[in-house]
């Protein structure tokens, strides 16, 4: 029997989970998932091979539990840090800018070279797992139609075009004040988009959630994309053929 850690086998399986989404989110950075094995995985956790097992049935199933997880911490900590803000316009404002600084390992792309490693079913649950933050955005939306601050539209086409926009584009510059640069006019151009006027103050500042980098720090968003699923919601609503990142 395995040596159970935590003080229960609820924790055990919970610190077990994490520990193998921490070693695949790992091994993702250094490779594709196509070369990654279970084995890669337990052995990179630090636990038997058969205790994958335990929890997921395939490499697949791994793959799609991450995203779930890390869609879900994504969602809730930056829904928790736009419950601060009142103003529905600087409440897209934050979304946006949040998007736009996901961190590139946690981009998660539904087409290319991913979504041609998994098998089709496996695909199409990677392009599903949009509800959580198109559900916040929609929210967002509704809420300054609502009070007259951006004019009526259909958030089922805005949405996706908003996505587009952040995700697939131009990377956010690594140079620091390139990426101010960037995110300024980044703001200017979906608020112009979806009609809403320019406030005359900076997009508020929010703790960071899980998987962001701050909007003045040094970073990249180039290179391949690949990793763990903070981003993959929203990634998941661009239109075919474009890729997140």
């Amino acid at each position: 029997m395995p040596k159970i850690t935590g003080g229960s086998l609820a924790e055990h399986r919970k610190r077990t989970r994490s520990a193998l989404f921490e070693s695949l989110s790992e091994l993702l950075r250094q490779r594709s998932f196509d070369r990654i094995t279970l084995s890669d995985v337990a052995a990179h956790a630090g636990v038997g091979r058969t205790a994958v097992y335990n929890h997921f049935t395939d490499k697949e199933d791994l793959l799609l539990a991450l995203m779930d997880y890390e869609a879900q911490r994504y969602a809730e900590e930056l829904s928790r840090a736009l419950a601060g803000t009142r103003d529905p316009i600087d409440r897209l404002r934050v979304y946006v800018r949040q998007q736009a600084l996901i961190k590139p390992h946690y981009h998660f792309p539904t087409t290319g070279p991913l979504a041609s490693s998994v098998s089709r079913s496996a695909a199409s649950r990677l392009r599903a797992h949009g509800t959580l933050l198109t559900q916040m955005l929609s929210s967002i939306l509704s809420e300054a139609m609502a009070q007259g601050l951006i004019p009526q539209q259909d958030p089922a086409h805005v949405i996706p075009l908003i996505h587009a926009t952040v995700m697939g584009g131009r990377p956010t510059p690594s140079d620091p004040q390139e990426r101010r640069a960037y995110l300024d006019s980044l703001d200017t151009f979906v608020l112009r988009a979806v009609g809403a006027a320019q406030p005359d103050h900076e997009v508020p500042r929010i703790p960071s959630p899980h998987g962001t980098e701050a909007a003045d720090a040094p970073g990249s968003q180039s290179g391949q994309v690949s990793g763990s699923a903070a981003a993959c919601g929203a990634a998941s609503t661009a239109p075919q053929g474009t890729q997140a990142g």
